[in-house]
């Protein structure tokens, strides 16, 4: 009897041992450093939603010096997180990235401004220094002063860019009258050097209606004639949405986990959690797919962005459904 039991229990561990050779590897290259922006997917991971679907997954952190397009391109990932209008310009020039899910139903990009400058609307940038975030990041805004009829070089009558860095140090240092901002991250930091809330007013560019898609999913055109890859992305997606998901209702419980793997202990606590709560905004409504409503006016914005657009021409194939449609049978 004892013998039996204990064959059993090797059996057993022999089939775990199996199952966790077998298990489908996947690296997934963020766009940006170790965040609650990226809460669902350490969550996903932290509760199991990846093994759950036979998958292992490393989860690779960005950072200022890395690009998502050119990691996979090079073969270090498989799928990335990347903003649309890059990942559209890359495609064009060459580099064939498909969105094949759109955990963000929402943009979070804004342009907060001292009410102290005597900004009330947008037609007071005229003559101001606006803060904008380049690499890809800027065509949003270009896309904006082109609607409003407001050069981008400067003069009365139109607006001094500077290229601001990835903090909010142009403002509190009085460099720019107004800087970019998201609702989750830059936004708190200003409020976190002191100046209150009701000494700003921001401009979100949903509201003026030239947001373009971030935080997507891209993996390389090529790999989804392969069958077994797509399988793979739909577990992947199927479990990352599963993790946004627990994300959007736990968002401090996510923020933790998202501390626990931060290796560089940069992060505050508070910080976090509250940027948790403000990316559940974001990806609140969506169910993984890409809209393709919200693809067309992605497009139509990075189209006519001034005199020198992100993309030359409507992009073709620059999407699917098939790995959403197969995570959730669609």
């Amino acid at each position: 009897m004892k013998k039996t039991a204990v064959a059993l229990l090797a059996g057993a561990m022999s089939l775990a041992a199996f199952q966790a050779l077998a298990a489908d590897k996947v690296t997934l290259q963020l766009k940006w450093v170790t965040q609650a922006q990226f809460a669902g997917y350490y969550v996903a991971k932290d509760k199991g939603f990846y093994e759950e679907e036979n998958l292992d997954v490393e989860i690779k952190p960005g950072g200022p010096d890395i690009a998502p397009p050119q990691v996979i391109a090079g073969g270090g990932a498989d799928v990335i997180v990347e903003w649309m209008p890059a990942a559209l310009a890359t495609r064009e020039r060459g580099v064939p990235l498909v969105n094949i899910a759109q955990p963000y139903k929402s943009s979070g990009m804004m342009l907060t401004c001292l009410k102290s400058t005597g900004i009330t609307g947008p037609e007071d940038f005229k003559g101001r220094t606006l803060g904008v975030w380049f690499f890809g990041n800027e065509y949003p805004f270009m896309n904006w002063m082109n609607k409003l009829g407001i050069p981008t070089q400067g003069g009365a009558d139109g607006v001094n860019v500077l290229k601001q860095g990835f903090n909010v140090d142009p403002l509190l240092q009085k460099q720019a009258d107004c800087i970019s901002v998201m609702t989750y991250n830059e936004y708190w930091q200003v409020i976190d050097a002191g100046i209150k809330e009701d000494e700003l007013i921001t401009f979100k560019y949903e509201d003026q209606g030239v947001a373009t898609l971030e935080d997507g999913l891209w993996v390389l055109e090529q790999n989804l004639a392969d069958d077994a890859f797509v399988d793979k992305m739909a577990r992947f997606v199927k479990a990352s949405m599963k993790g946004w998901k627990y994300a959007e209702e736990n968002p401090d419980e996510a923020a933790e986990i998202v501390l626990e793997n931060d290796e560089t202990g940069a992060q505050q606590e508070h910080h976090q959690k509250r940027m948790a709560r403000e990316v559940a905004k974001l990806t609140a409504g969506s169910n993984g797919a890409l809209d393709p409503a919200d693809y067309e006016r992605t497009v139509e914005t990075l189209l006519t962005g001034g005199d020198e657009p992100v993309i030359a021409k409507k992009p073709e194939g620059a999407w699917t459904h098939a790995v959403t449609d197969k995570a959730f049978g669609g």
